[in-house]
């Protein structure tokens, strides 16, 4: 299993780690992209600056911040639990000669809930 650090620098992001998995394919198979953290997720969408925002700016609406949640008696980080919960963390993917088979705006994103942080994310080949 392969192993890639994401960076992020804001509580909340989007970044595009597309490249980064595609580095680390050889041959045809399936490819597991998977986050082991509770307040980060993997998804595939666009990559569009306007939309990255939109979700982001479609998740604090669905689960605000400032909310009264239990667990922010002990971390104050709920919702970014609450928000990784709903979008998963985990994506898999087929890929061909090393390049994962995405539609033609596809991107694999990794979704940073909690930060600024540094995270893993674990490709395995399938």
């Amino acid at each position: 299993m392969n192993a890639l650090e994401v960076k992020t620098t804001k509580r909340t992001e989007i970044v595009d780690i597309t490249e980064k998995v595609e580095g680390l394919l050889k041959g045809s198979g399936i490819a597991l992209i998977y986050t082991p953290h509770t307040t980060a997720s993997v998804i595939l969408n666009e990559a569009e600056s306007g939309l990255l925002e939109d979700i982001l700016k479609a998740l604090e609406k669905i689960v605000p911040k400032n909310a009264s949640y239990r667990h922010n008696e002990i971390d104050n980080n709920a919702e970014a639990h609450i928000k990784a919960s709903l979008l998963g963390n985990s994506v898999l993917i087929p890929f061909e000669n090393g390049k994962l088979q995405l539609g033609t705006w596809q991107r694999v994103l990794f979704l940073e809930f909690d930060g600024p942080r540094t995270r893993k994310v674990f490709v395995r080949v399938l």
